[in-house]
């Protein structure tokens, strides 16, 4: 179980991925997405996520640089876009990303959308790139078990993660079951259902039995789900707060509360049914 802002998973391929992530969806690049990732820094992530299609790869590299902080002590994520996948060139767009980073390497290269007719070509593109040693691992976003099961009968390379929208009203239990029998680490995004957690009066009344928010009892159940988290935020004292996770502990009866919050409700789109 992790007990500390910096503890590790060890993905399938040996790698070691920090449990706790931060995520930059939606911070614009320059000014805002080096702010919120230096405040990250100071609270003690180590990991960062982005994606080609947020545009703030310049800003994410430009942060990592300036940081101060040696590149091996970072974990950076970054993902190929659908548009991309369609055209056939997730190698390009491999390079295009890394020259936005402004980096040598990322350690995890994920296929971003389960887009129909592109994401085994894509899988064997990924693969390439790990074989080169510029992605210290590979995996895949928003893939359910069908998906899964693709890339699984025709990978020479098996997915290191699978980073898909997981909260208590989307627990989906027979994925995070899959993913474990088959070694590859569930990753969640969305942690925090969009910030709706502080409207739900079973986590609130968690939250005031522990003396901690909302989203900290979220994202601590979270972890000991073992599924790694990325939770979002331009606001310092969110940033902070969102890493102080490792003095407590939700007992089984609390954590049977959250998991009963399921309603298989997505706030993001159906990976079975998307069109962009």
């Amino acid at each position: 179980m992790s007990n500390h802002v910096n503890d590790t998973t060890i993905l399938n391929n040996g790698i070691k991925m920090p449990w706790l992530g931060f995520g930059v969806y939606k911070l614009s690049d320059g000014g805002e997405v080096e702010t919120a990732i230096h405040q990250a820094f100071e609270a003690g992530y180590r990991s960062i996520d982005t994606a080609s299609i947020y545009g703030n790869e310049r800003g994410v590299g430009k942060a990592i640089r300036d940081s101060g902080i040696p590149r091996e002590e970072i974990f950076l994520t970054t993902k190929v876009w659908n548009s991309d996948l369609r055209a056939h060139r997730s190698l390009e767009a491999f390079e295009e990303s890394l020259e936005r980073l402004g980096a040598d390497y990322v350690d995890l290269y994920l296929i971003h959308w389960p887009v129909e007719g592109g994401y085994l070509d894509a899988w064997r593109a990924l693969e390439k790139i790990y074989e080169s040693g510029r992605a210290r691992a590979i995996g895949l976003s928003n893939f359910m078990i069908p998906h899964l099961e693709d890339i699984l009968k025709m990978c020479s390379v098996r997915p290191a993660v699978n980073q898909v929208e997981f909260h208590p009203w989307l627990v989906q239990p027979e994925l995070l079951k899959f993913c474990r029998e088959q070694q590859i680490q569930l990753e969640a995004w969305s942690p925090l259902i969009q910030g709706k957690v502080t409207e739900i009066e079973a986590i609130k009344t968690i939250a005031e039995k522990y003396g901690k928010s909302p989203a900290q009892i979220v994202l601590r159940w979270n972890l000991q789900h073992e599924v790694v988290t990325i939770p979002k935020s331009s606001k310092s004292h969110r940033i902070r707060e969102n890493a102080q996770l490792f003095d407590f502990t939700l007992s089984p009866e609390d954590m049977s509360t959250l998991d009963a919050l399921d309603q298989g409700k997505r706030v993001g789109p159906d990976p079975f049914d998307f069109h962009f």
